[in-house]
């Protein structure tokens, strides 16, 4: 068939040439062009002026010009001693278009289209059309979907232009009805499929897929299934065939696969042997294989990547490590040699920055940790990408590396990195039972014009509360990586009009602090900072009738009643302790943290541990301490599961020669001053123990007096004294403690984990007076599902939360679903 191809061939090509003596050229013309220009055609033109034309030198410029793909008829013509080319273009496509495609996107059919050069603006040519329906179809047979239909239509155009349309009609993915593993002994069949990716359709599959046949994904589990053997001492194990039944019509498939177990292999000695460039002890240290033991094909593997590792860190970046198993049959034994191939030692000429649109080269440049003109180090380039991807700047980090061409010693190192949004701009408007009608507005940014330097500020409007905040942090104040940050906030709290659960004291208090982040190791820093703050206090309240309502009869001045009457006792006996109601502070802080995370928004291993305290230094008004401390951990746990665990302890106490004035209530003259109030720790809320209003777990008290003047109690609803109007108050306390356990899922819908997942949790945690008062039956626990998404407008967390452990005093507080947005997760 191939010469019959070639002789007509050569006879299409000779038709096309007309019969002429050999002359020498003295000009050449070209007809038939529109749209490709005349020294496209004469760059491929194997002839020229001044040559001497033959019948072959004919025929080899016809072949030439018809292997551009440009022409789809090339003829040669004589007039006297001028070289006549007629062609005829092929037309050029003006319009390419995809339909019914769902399982593989458009963007990567387009891409794979280009590359066999159909694509809008290209050359039309109907071969190339047959190859995309060819290849198209082997990629939907691969994703087991065998009813595919892929049919292109072609248009034609005016101007010598084409439309193309490719219609595919995808059909159903062919189901696993069976599945057989047939000559396993040692194993069940549950034991060796445990983690194949495909299975026959199960209670589960509408969620993993896992019945929906792939060659890949069989491909992948006979893998496994070999590894399986190999890693349990069958150093002989083999797949001896595979069978791949489809039914009739093309949606049902029957899969058998027959194995050869073999026997178990112990290991008789292990070989180092090539160029070891480190001591072999060093090497030796590196080899999860020992004599006598019980051959394990995934500690060979081990070991392999960790010398390659080894000697990637000291520059020796291609290096190979070949396990060589010298099987013996008869003794069931196996000699195991590593042959270590380093190559040539590397360093790194330069490093180049790709897809930083915002960010600045030196942003990044400064988070390196290998650098240019220095041997190359896999553990420098993975800790960089690490310290890279945990900024928060970037949505994907990639470090490659590449032979400068020409040499065998130097690599450029490319950082690819995709960008997304580093801050929000977020204006808000709710309503609340508590705060009536609230406004906001907030904008943040953590990579302030790409310079890596972080500010934000904000404001919020409610009924009763006005809230200023703004912060600014340089990340990089010296080279070392010492940084410097400065807050300032503004507060207001008016209580006059407003009969609020939560609080009933007013506040108008403003600060300014300024600390500095200070690098100890890679993983290591120290936070110390100096803040100065001035709280006013009034701790008159609203006046209530005795029905409940509030009593909202005007002073002569205009101004809202107040009263002691609905003031808890510990505000009073705090306001008798002082003798006045302006509270100054000097705030020292001191903090340490060890972060090994291994990324910012969405980290999946390591771990953060922190410990920071603020103490109100001698000359504040109320000198005290107060202590957090902080653990977690995430682990992936297999399939796109990764477990968090979190533990967090907040403490706080005065110190020094504080006491109470006089006797007042519980408190006597002489008796230390309580923690102060406007410090307190507080649980519950969307980032706390979830299914629990914001900060209203822990000590309570009833807010007014019954009409004899007596104090109101609550009682086992928490309620004060069965009356609609009044709740016993949360207050907070001077010791919290805090614990979750969560587990994000690997949802199908949710692709990309670096911009949401969604977890289900379980918290438990309280806020009590002191640490004296804490008892464990008195925690709170809570579970559910948390969906925390990197929205456009900023950070944004919903949750759906059930307390499972409350008490009756809680029931008022319960929230089951919850959400916040424009700040961090």
């Amino acid at each position: 068939m191939k010469r019959i191809a070639a002789l007509i061939l050569l006879a299409s090509l000779s038709a096309n040439v007309l019969a002429f003596d050999p002359f020498v050229v003295s000009d050449i013309r070209i007809e038939g062009l529109s749209r490709i220009s005349a020294g496209t055609v004469y760059n491929y033109l194997p002839v020229n002026k001044g040559d001497r034309l033959t019948e072959d030198d004919a025929q080899r410029a016809i072949r030439a010009l018809y292997q551009t793909k440009f022409f789809s008829d090339v003829e040669l013509d004589r007039e006297g001693d001028i070289l006549v080319i007629k062609v005829v273009e092929r037309p050029s496509i003006a319009k390419l278009t995809l339909r019914g495609n769902k399982d593989i996107k458009e963007e990567d059919l387009r891409k794979g289209l280009k590359e066999i050069g159909l694509s809008e603006g290209e050359t039309f040519d109907r071969l190339s059309l047959d190859r995309v329906r060819q290849e198209l179809i082997r990629q939907y047979y691969n994703r087991g979907k065998y009813n595919v239909s892929v049919d292109p239509h072609v248009t034609r155009l005016d101007r010598n232009r084409v439309a193309i349309d490719i219609e595919i009609r995808e059909g159903k993915v062919a189901k696993i009805k069976q599945l057989n593993i047939v000559g396993n002994t040692a194993f069940s069949d549950k034991a060796i499929r445990k983690d194949f990716e495909s299975d026959t359709t199960n209670w589960m599959s509408w969620y993993s897929k896992d019945d929906q046949y792939s060659r890949e994904k069989l491909s992948g589990d006979l893998e496994k299934l070999q590894s399986y053997y190999m890693n349990r001492g069958y150093a002989d194990f083999g797949v001896d065939s595979t069978q791949v039944t489809i039914a009739p019509d093309k949606r049902a498939m029957y899969i058998a696969a027959s194995i050869k177990e073999g026997e178990i292999y112990t290991v008789s000695d292990v070989h180092l042997l090539g160029d070891l460039i480190l001591p072999e002890e060093t090497l030796r240290r590196l080899v999860f294989v020992r004599k006598g033991e019980t051959f394990n094909r995934g500690a060979v593997e081990a070991s392999s990547d960790a010398i390659k590792a080894i000697l990637a860190n000291i520059g020796y970046a291609y290096a190979k490590v070949t396990p060589v198993p010298k099987l013996d049959k008869a003794k069931r034994t196996v000699d195991l040699t590593l042959f270590i191939e380093p190559g040539q030692r590397v360093y790194v000429r330069r490093v180049v920055f790709n897809g930083n649109t915002r960010t600045e080269d030196d942003v990044m440049r400064r988070e390196l940790r290998q650098l240019e003109g220095s041997w190359y180090s896999q553990a420098a380039v993975d800790r960089s990408k690490t310290r890279l991807q945990r900024l928060g700047y970037f949505k994907k980090v990639d470090i490659d590396k590449a032979l400068v061409p020409g040499t065998q010693d130097q690599v450029d190192v490319t950082v690819k990195v995709e960008e997304q949004s580093a801050g929000s701009l977020m204006f808000g408007i709710g309503y609340s039972q508590y705060s009536g009608m609230i406004l906001s507005a907030s904008v943040s940014q953590n990579n302030f014009l790409g310079t890596g330097d972080s500010f934000s500020i904000g404001a919020e409007r409610a009924s009763y509360y006005t809230r200023i905040n703004a912060s600014y942090y340089n990340p990089y104040l010296t080279e070392s990586g010492v940084g410097i940050g400065y807050t300032a906030t503004y507060s207001k709290t008016d209580f006059g009009d407003v009969n609020s659960d939560f609080v009933n004291y007013s506040t108008s208090s403003k600060g300014f602090s300024a600390y500095l982040g200070i690098p100890i190791t890679e993983t290591d820093g120290l936070r110390v900072g100096l803040g100065l703050s001035s709280n006013k206090i009034n701790l008159t309240a609203p006046c209530y009738n005795f029905d409940g309502s509030i009593d909202r009869t005007k002073n002569p001045d205009g101004t809202s009643r107040r009263c002691y009457a609905a003031t808890p006792q510990q505000l009073i006996n705090y306001q008798n302790a002082l003798g006045h109601e302006t509270i100054h502070s000097w705030t020292g802080t001191l903090g340490w943290n060890h972060d090994t995370r291994n990324g910012y928004w969405a980290p999946t291993r390591g771990g953060l541990l922190s410990a920071s305290s603020d103490i109100a230094l001698p000359g504040s008004t109320v000198q005290f301490w107060k202590l957090n401390l902080e653990a977690n951990h995430y682990w992936p746990i297999g399939k796109g599961f990764v477990l968090y665990l979190d533990g967090q302890v907040g403490y706080g106490k005065t110190y020094g020669n504080q006491t109470y004035g006089r006797s007042f209530g519980d408190y006597k003259a002489g008796e230390k001053l309580d923690f102060p109030f406007w410090e307190n720790f507080y649980s519950g809320g969307v980032r706390d123990v979830r299914g629990f209003q914001d900060n209203t777990l822990g000590p309570k008290v009833c807010v007014g007096t019954m009409s004899d003047g007596s104090p109101i109690q609550p009682n086992k609803n928490g309620r004060c004294d069965n009356s609609p109007y009044y709740y016993a108050q949360p207050l907070g306390g001077a010791f919290k403690v805090l614990g979750t356990a969560q587990v994000f899922l690997p949802l199908p819908f949710l692709k990309d984990v670096n911009t949401a997942r969604v977890s289900w949790f379980f918290d438990v945690g309280n806020a009590y007076r002191d640490y004296q008062s804490f008892k464990a039956k008195d925690l709170r626990a809570s579970t559910g599902l948390s969906l925390q998404w990197q929205a456009p407008i900023g950070p944004l967390i919903i949750n759906f939360a059930v307390p499972i452990r409350s008490k009756d005093e809680d029931k008022h507080y319960e929230e089951r679903i919850q959400f916040t947005f424009g700040s961090q997760f």
